[in-house]
């Protein structure tokens, strides 16, 4: 059975991360997050901190969100940290909620995810990784918390966009098996200094205390960091003066 194969092949190549150590759903969740757009060993040390300082849901609640924000830098997308502290809040409340993606930040995969690796559901966690596995595969398995871990770690390391390592692939059943992997064109891609992302985190860096004040970036790129900073709700903006809403 194809899902049998994969089966026995995670168990012999799994990367030992530590978030696949535990069933804890707050665990699981800040892992989620986490590695929402970053790189699998720039969270590592990070996830490990973080839960050191905040090793439940009722801890990271009762942190002001100043310190949560500075606990985030480097990770980006700071509304990231926000979201996972006003989880935190509703889950230190009252409990995990039924309907996980009613939790802020929370989407269709993130909830998918803890239900299963935390609650035993049945159902397919489908991140980008998965969903390109199952395009390539031509089916859909049925659903466990091992198949899940094991067809993220395929689609992260074998299955992968621009390089399918089909030859070691341990599901001979693939539709796709042996054909050549179309590399999309690329145009000219704005440097990450660049862009209004980059000062939006160099300010807020700055504003937290982990960085100097970005006096280096011109005044249009600032103002356009705080305004979009205020609008998620990460600082307060008035006439007189700039605050960190954890510090004001």
């Amino acid at each position: 059975m194809p899902m049998d194969e994969l089966l026995e092949w995670y168990d012999r190549v799994r990367r030992d991360l530590p978030w696949r150590r535990t069933t804890d759903p707050y665990a699981i969740l800040v892992s989620e997050v986490m590695l929402q757009q970053t790189q699998v060993a720039r969270v590592v040390p990070r996830y490990e901190a973080w839960l050191e300082r905040w090793p439940t849901a009722e801890a990271l609640a009762a942190a002001p969100l100043g310190d949560v924000l500075a606990e985030w830098i480097g990770l980006g997308y700071n509304r990231r940290a926000k979201a996972l502290w006003e989880a935190a809040g509703i889950v230190a409340a009252g409990g995990w909620p039924e309907d996980l993606r009613t939790l802020p930040g929370v989407g269709p995969y993130t909830a998918a995810a803890v239900g299963s690796f935390a609650f035993g559901h049945e159902v397919l966690a489908i991140d980008t990784n998965a969903r390109r596995v199952y395009e390539r595969w031509g089916f859909r398995p049925r659903p466990s918390a091992g198949v899940n871990q094991a067809v993220m770690e395929l689609g992260a390391t074998l299955c992968r966009a621009h390089e399918a390592r089909c030859a070691e692939c341990p599901v001979s059943r693939c539709a796709a098996r042996g054909r050549p992997v179309v590399r999309p064109a690329r145009g000219r891609r704005e440097r990450f200094e660049d862009t209004d992302r980059y000062a939006r985190g160099r300010v807020l860096a700055a504003m937290v205390g982990r960085e100097p004040w970005p006096d280096a970036l011109e005044r249009g790129r600032i103002e356009r960091a705080l305004e979009g900073l205020a609008r998620d709700g990460l600082i307060r903006l008035d006439e007189t003066e700039v605050s960190h809403k954890g510090l004001a």
